[in-house]
């Protein structure tokens, strides 16, 4: 093993390619900030779409939604606690149902992935008093508060309890008592926030009178332990519950609580997970319950005063079925809309409450992204889709009549990605499109017409910042691979490219189920690192293997089932003969390939299983062991390791690691809470035995993002940039 010395400057490593303002971009890029895009909000509907607010200046403005006209509903010398001299710092915000009290969320904190625990305050609009809830808990300990119906409570998870306060006059009551390290109230242990992204777990009922939570045991579950040996004079272990492929999960129970008497009733609900529950009406909880392979999806009602549940609806597949995030309830209640790939596309249903009528909603042939909205009269359903190209993502609107008629309601004439916040009415959205070459743009437009109202968000310093290294456009193209397979794919090639030069070649890679990469949509400081290194004399494209969750029906997304990792790297080298091939200025014997995650582990299955191919690879987080993963993920797509032993170890690279031959990159952080650091060490142990020079960067405590501590993620891509170009130079 060759350890990285990275204490030498980036511009001596780079000083053929001009490294004193490579390395100034880098530093622009991910530490100055200079390119990050501004998102408008947060923002919130008023009076049926009518009026919104957001935040500007510290204060909560509201916009007459028609005219544009503005008036300060709060100022920020309201939100100004007293004593203080600036007003609160707001994450996010919500209104009571009346409109009277503002919840205000600040001084936030990140559990796992996202800042979900931190202090809320409350603002009596009309009396204009600002008080803190929790009672005197510690600084930044309270998760996902929300009003009562009512208005006149709010409920909030703090250290695995749900607690109830009155807003009025300030009494706490616990609603929940056996909150502790091993069981947990109203939000989500570890795999569950992961991969069923569930954080905020517990649902007030519609009338106010009962809040539904889960509750998980966490005590069957194996101990795994980030330790940090740099913090102090002895090292530092910190245990949590992480359920390895095979191993047991949490005991998930969903219990409904009386909030007057707190008189709580467990519901009849049996299977490995329950990933959503949500109410239907006063009385009853709507609950989706999957077994431990994921292909059974049962939609159950729970009556909240017996517990008894009865089964409505089934989604199953031979592979895996999705999570329906959200339930959109019709008709009072009597039906519900369901998003099912029944057919071989993921359309949407809607399906009476008890089960008995089924019809699809869209059109078929076409894949549903995601839902939108529903209209206020429930005539239309709106959502996103692609039909024709699954680079891009456009609004599309239904009729909920079962007509199965289809309008795309994005304009013709703006390719690229699509995002939709649309107001109760159906008459307005706050609509956000960005390109691979344009950075994000939210406008106000109204609907159907789609008619450009103004503009919140224009992004226009960002624009400027990036221009330089816009100038060259993207490529996307679609590259058949032979047998009948079309991969959708991106290239950036240099500023000053001709086509007579040949060129070396840098895959980006992720090719697992969990996300695509061949997207026309704007990709932050990682695309223009991208952009950063075409400019330095490279090609580099990417492209969306089969098995990726694109927009081009089940079978295109499930063929991956107990084979991720084989397929992956297969038709990912299939690609790249396949742009040798057609492309006379690729040159084939300088070909590199990285990636992040479920990337890195693709990264080493390229190096180990197409030596002759791949020159060099850097492999970030990688997955080398499938069998050292959580359950959720890695059972959903392999299957059961005790009925798919031979799959988990052709999909493993650590298995095939006698293969490498070219210069290998290896990064990790090891504090990765997600993939484990120990995993990469299994992995080294490997290539030592088998006598494989490779080179390895650790960096202590990071977690899967490697981001956390000042100049870390400069660190990181300064790395890959220098060993790309130390080991496959852009000139020969």
């Amino acid at each position: 093993m060759r350890l990285l010395i990275l204490c030498l400057p980036l511009a001596a490593a780079l000083h053929a390619q001009d490294g004193t303002e490579f390395q100034s971009t880098l530093r622009r890029l991910f530490a100055a900030g200079e390119f990050k895009a501004k998102t408008f909000g947060p923002a919130r509907w008023m009076d049926f779409g009518n009026a919104y607010t957001t935040v500007e200046d510290g204060a909560i403005v509201r916009y007459h939604t028609a005219s544009g006209r503005r008036d300060v509903l709060v100022s920020a010398a309201a939100l100004t606690p007293p004593g203080r001299t600036k007003p609160l710092e707001i994450a996010d915000y919500s209104w009571s149902n009346d409109g009277t009290r503002l919840l205000l969320f600040t001084n936030t904190r990140k559990v796992w992935r996202q800042n979900t625990r931190g202090d809320y305050w409350i603002l009596e609009r009309g009396s204009g008093k600002l008080r803190q809830l929790g009672g005197g808990a510690p600084e930044a300990s309270l998760m996902f508060a929300k009003f009562s119906p009512d208005g006149r409570f709010a409920a909030y998870v703090r250290e695995n309890n749900i607690y109830l306060e009155n807003v009025e006059n300030n009494k706490i009551r616990a609603l929940t008592g056996d909150g502790s390290e091993t069981i947990i109230n109203g939000t989500s242990d570890w795999v569950y926030e992961e991969e069923f992204n569930l954080r905020d777990g517990f649902r007030w009922s519609p009338d106010g009178k009962h809040i539904a939570y889960w509750r998980f045991d966490t005590s069957p579950v194996g101990r795994f332990p980030l330790v940090n040996q740099t913090g102090s004079l002895y090292p530092v272990v910190r245990w949590f519950p992480y359920p390895k492929v095979g191993t047991a999960n949490s005991l998930i129970s969903i219990n409904v609580v009386d909030v007057a008497s707190r008189a709580t009733k467990k519901m009849d609900a049996a299977g490995e997970y329950i990933p959503r529950i949500e109410w239907c009406g006063p009385t009853e909880l709507a609950l989706q319950i999957m077994n431990r392979l994921q292909n059974r999806n049962d939609v159950l009602l729970a009556g909240v005063a017996s517990g008894r549940t009865r089964r409505v609806f089934t989604d199953e597949d031979k592979a895996w079925v999705d999570v329906m995030d959200e339930m959109r309830w019709l008709h009072d209640n009597t039906a519900f809309i369901f998003l099912s790939e029944r057919d071989g596309w993921r359309r949407a249903y809607v399906i009476s409450r008890d089960g008995k009528h089924v019809r699809p909603a869209t059109p078929p042939g076409a894949d549903v992204i995601d839902l939108v909205e529903v209209d206020s009269e429930e005539k239309w359903l709106y959502y996103l889709a692609s039909p024709g190209n699954a680079t891009e993502r456009y609004l599309f609107r239904a009729r909920l009549d079962g007509s199965n008629k289809a309008e795309r309601l994005t304009p013709r004439n703006e390719p690229g990605t699509h995002t939709y916040a649309i107001a109760p009415n159906g008459e307005w959205a706050f609509h956000t499109r960005s390109a691979f070459d344009m950075p994000p743009v939210t406008d106000l437009v109204r609907l159907p017409k789609h008619v450009l109202v103004r503009t919140l968000e224009d992004n226009h310093a960002l624009r400027e910042a990036a221009a330089a290294l816009l100038r060259q456009p993207v490529e996307f193209f679609r590259l058949d691979i032979g047998g009948g397979v079309v991969l959708d794919g991106w290239m950036l090639k240099p500023l000053d490219f001709q086509p007579s030069r040949k060129y070396p070649l840098l895959m980006h890679v992720y090719g697992e189920p969990a996300s695509v990469t061949a997207v026309d949509q704007w990709g932050g400081a990682r695309s223009l690192f991208h952009r950063l290194l075409a400019n330095q004399g490279y090609i580099v494209a990417s492209v969306d293997n089969r098995g990726t969750p694109a927009p081009k029906g089940r079978e295109w997304r499930k063929v991956i089932y107990g084979s991720v990792g084989v397929l992956s790297s297969r038709e990912q080298a299939a690609a790249v003969r396949a742009l040798l091939a057609q492309r006379p200025y690729l040159d084939a014997g300088r070909v590199a390939v990285w990636g992040w995650s479920g990337g890195g582990s693709n990264t080493l299955n390229l190096m180990f299983r197409s030596p002759e191919l791949y020159k060099v690879g850097m492999a970030v987080a990688p997955v080398p062991d499938q069998t050292l993963y959580d359950t959720i993920y890695q059972e959903r797509y392999m299957g059961l390791p005790e009925e798919n032993a031979a799959g988990y170890r052709e999909g493993s690279p650590i298995h095939f690691a006698e293969g490498l031959r070219g210069n290998l990159l290896i990064v990790h952080g090891t504090g990765d809470d997600n993939v484990h650091y120990p995993g990469t060490e299994r992995l080294i142990n490997r290539l030592v035995e088998l006598g494989k020079p490779f080179d390895m960067m650790a960096y202590p405590n990071r977690t899967h993002s490697i981001s956390e501590g000042e100049g870390t993620s400069l660190h990181v891509y300064s790395l890959l940039a220098r060993y790309l170009m130390e080991h496959l130079p852009p000139t020969r």
